[in-house]
Order: C-alpha cells, then structure tokens, then sequence
C-alpha cells in the first residue's frame, strides 16, 4: 500500500504538510491513524507529533484554515484544531477534522500517581512512552520524505501477526499508567488481536494498579468493549486477568455451576457473555447491551436448591433491576433514560419466553405491550438472545414460538393501540364530571378503566370507558353531573 498516497487523500494533512515545510519543521502523523492506515481501516483521529512545540504548529495550521477552533492546554504541551473542509468527492458535503498536536515528550512516574513527569524529549523518547507497538509507528509529513514509515518496535509485523505487546517492559508500561491495561483488552476485542503472553502476564500482576484510574475512563474503555464485533473477548480478558475483580466484581458471582443430588445448574457468568454476544449482533444500542450483560445480574442473590425440583431463581429479574442502579452510579453510568430503559427490560426479560410456554392470549399479549411500551422490539430481542441452550430442539421451538408472539404483539397493537398507552379519560376530566375532590376514588376509577382495557373487556377508546366509569361509579353512588362535557356526549343508556 503507498502510504503517501492515503496521506494526500486527507485534506487536513495536506494542509499541516504545508505549514511543515515553511516553518521547516519536524512533524509526524503518529500512532492510530498510522496503525489504521497500515490496516485498511476507516479512522477519525489525527494525532500529530511535533519535535520541538506541537503548540505553535496548531496555531499556524489554524490561521491556514477559516473557521478553524484552536484549543490550547498548556499544561499538557498539547493543542486542538478543530475544523470543517469540503470534501474532495463530493464538493457540496463537509468534513468535519479534529487534529491533536503534541510536542515530542519524555515522561517518568512515581510510583503513587498516575500524573507522569514531563519534560522535553525526542522522536525515540516519545515513541518509548506509547502503550503497544502497533501504536508506535509514525508517518513523515516532510517534504524530503513525505509519508515514510519510521518503525523501530516492528510494530508491522506485529499489525500482520495481530499481536499486542508493549514497547518495553510490560510490567512498566502497565504501572505507569493503568489504564493501559485497559486498552490492551479492549483493542484485543475490537481487532482481533493476541495480547503476547508476556504482556498478558504483566496485566495480570498489575490489576490491582486499576484502583488509582477514574472510574469514568474504565467506563468509556468498557463501553468499547461492548461494543466490539464479539465483546466476549474482551470480557473473558478481563475475567481471567483479574481486571474485572477491580471494576465489576458482581458479574463474577455469576461463575460456577453448583450440584446438588447430582442436579446443576448453568455457569450464568458463560450464559451472559453468549447473550451478550448475540445481543450485538442485532443492536449497537449501548444500552440493550448493557441490559444483556446485567440481565441475570440478580441471580447469585436468589439462587435456591428445592427438593424434587431443582436450583431455581425465583424473582431474580426484580433483583437484578434494584441492583442495576447502585452498580450504574458506582461505574458512573447516566442515572436518567437509559438507566430507567434498562431496568425495565431486566424486570420484563423473563416474560415473552413465559408467554411462549401457554395459549397466548390477547389479554396477556395487551399487558406486555403497556408495560414494554415502545421498547416492546428490543425486549424481543433480549428474550430471543436469552436462548443459549445447546439442545437445538428446545432452541427451534422457542425462536418459532418468539415469532408467533411477535406476530400476536403487532396483531394487537393494530387492533388496541395499547403502546405507550394514554388513558383515554382523565383524572381531571372524572372529577369534573362527578364534582368530587382529588381522592382515592378517582386513581381506583383510573385504574379499573385501564385493567378493563387490559384485559379485553372495553375498547381503547374515550366513549366505551365512560360507560363503563358511569356504571362502575354508580355502584358506590356516585351520579355524574348533567350537560356537563364530556359527559353530555356520551351515549349512556
């Protein structure tokens, strides 16, 4: 592959090779993108390195380009050039470029922090402080020697043998900054790449070093990880390496298969990483994700063994959504919609394979709908990924019955309108018509229309429900008052 060419193809490059010449400076597009080029893969990050101050070629790159936002950290050596250019292909469309600049550093570490010592350095020396190998290479954006490859740690070779390994000393690397140890797993699953052995030892040793790391920066590591092609890899890496013990500890619980009589039950820590896997196959919905990962969380705590019938989990869907929200402010994960989405998929995960085992009725099919709502869809496909069993009989009948019960759901929709359902008289509108009071009256009046929607008795729809408010009410002798709207319009004899 002509290296130089895919570099010439991106604008943004083209305009820092031309701010190089003039200030004849030394300056490299360095590690991702140069790993994703030698790759063939799409990337967005530009991460360039300057040999002298990264600061003062961002700020000519900028004055090159209108409209371009220059970020300064001082602190850090680094800058930030963010900007939109036309595309080459297709004029009429804008692309949007982040640029990072650093100047070439050296770094050292006490052993306490994470916060390195900086100073000034030279190409080896940063090269010497990057995480892996296939991480290392650099690309010339120089004139003389416009995209040549330097690649003092063979990170090629190890790109072509998908191999992860450290520039030096694994057990340093991974001291020094421990969310390496993190990046190590989650570019094993994205990639497809083998951690060396040696590395793969020096994580294990150094584990315990994920404590001093932000727990947010675990979490963004983690995400990527779910959401690799098969996020098992990463999440069996965790487990056998001991990282897991540092940021999720409650999914270990579900390891194991205990006996009883000779009875057992399935290892739920192997269960979950299948579902999981399967779940993303059909979504890159973090969220359903994260919901197959957590969906069987509540079973260590509800684990029984009854005589005659074996281990049971009983409620352990309830369990596992109380537990969800601790574990989700713990790790940092937003507490609003989607910690609010994946409780309610855990609580209902167990009933479209319950509805499957009897006659499914309209009443019960209305139910799952109310209670699911608009995330009816991705509850099916939690409760299809659910099925892991090696008995392909008992694998067929499900999937066959999961497609009955989808058919039956849209059946009913079409007919009811129970999604997201409203209903169709309000409280508001029941204490006009009665003249009473906010009372307990009014929530049972409420709640008797919907279970009598639910269960088939009345339509969904305002003139049947007042009749049967009208009726219902004048049991306990309640009269609606006359010529009083919405009353008037319905038809009550």
């Amino acid at each position: 592959m002509e290296i130089s060419s895919v570099l010439l193809s991106n604008k943004a490059i083209r305009v820092i090779s031309e701010v190089t010449s003039r200030e004849k400076a030394t300056v490299y597009v360095v590690g991702g993108y140069v790993r994703d080029m030698v790759m063939k893969r799409k990337t967005k990050d530009i991460d360039i390195l300057v040999i002298g101050s990264g600061i003062e070629i961002a700020e000519k790159v900028a004055a090159e380009i209108k409209g371009a936002t220059l970020n300064v950290f001082k602190s850090f050596g680094t800058a930030q050039v963010k900007f939109e250019l036309p595309s080459d292909t297709e004029p009429d469309k804008m692309l949007t470029y982040e640029l990072e600049f650093v100047g070439a550093r050296k770094e050292s570490y006490n052993r306490g922090s994470r916060k390195p010592i900086v100073e000034n350095g030279n190409l080896e020396d940063d090269l010497n402080r990057r995480d892996f190998t296939i991480n290392t290479l650099v690309a010339s954006l120089m004139l003389e020697n416009f995209g040549e490859i330097i690649d003092r740690f063979e990170g090629i070779l190890d790109i072509e043998y998908k191999i992860l390994r450290t520039p030096l000393d694994p057990d340093i690397t991974f001291s020094d900054d421990p969310l390496r140890m993190m990046r190590a797993i989650r570019f094993a699953s994205q990639l497809g790449f083998t951690i060396e052995a040696k590395t793969l030892e020096a994580i294990s040793r150094n584990a315990s070093r994920l404590e001093i790391v932000s727990t947010e920066r675990i979490t963004d590591e983690f995400n990527k990880i779910l959401l690799s092609e098969t996020p098992s890899v990463g999440l069996w890496l965790m487990e056998k390496t001991g990282l897991m013990n540092y940021y999720m500890p409650e999914l270990l619980h579900l390891k194991g298969s205990e006996y009883v009589d000779g009875k057992g039950h399935k290892d739920n820590f192997s269960h979950t990483l299948q579902v999981v896997d399967k779940i993303r196959t059909t979504t890159d919905n973090i969220w359903l994700i994260w919901t197959a990962l957590l969906h069987d969380i509540g079973k260590p705590a509800t684990r029984m063994f009854q005589k005659g019938t074996g281990w049971t989990f009983h409620g352990h869907e309830i369990v596992g959504s109380k537990m969800a929200s601790p574990l989700f402010k713990r790790l940092r994960l937003p507490l609003g919609e989607p910690l609010k989405y994946l409780r309610k998929l855990i609580s209902l995960h167990l009933r479209p394979a319950a509805l499957t085992e009897e006659i499914i009725t309209d009443s019960a099919v209305r139910r799952l709908l109310f209670e699911a709502g608009d995330d009816i869809n991705d509850l099916m496909l939690l409760a299809e990924a659910d099925i892991t069993s090696k008995n392909k009989e008992k694998v067929t009948r499900y999937l066959t019955n999961f497609a009955i019960l989808r058919e039956k759901l849209q059946e009913v929709e079409e007919n009811d309108r129970i999604r997201n359902w409203q209903p169709p008289v309000s409280g508001e509108e029941i204490m006009q018509v009665f003249s009473i009071p906010p009372c307990k009256t009014v929530g049972d009046l409420k709640n008797a229309v919907r279970e009598a929607i639910l269960n088939g008795e009345i339509k969904n729809d305002p003139a049947e429900a007042w009749k049967f408010i009208i009726r219902l009410a004048g049991e306990s002798g309640l009269s609606p008052k006359e010529n009083l709207p919405p009353f008037n319009k319905i038809e009550t004899q």
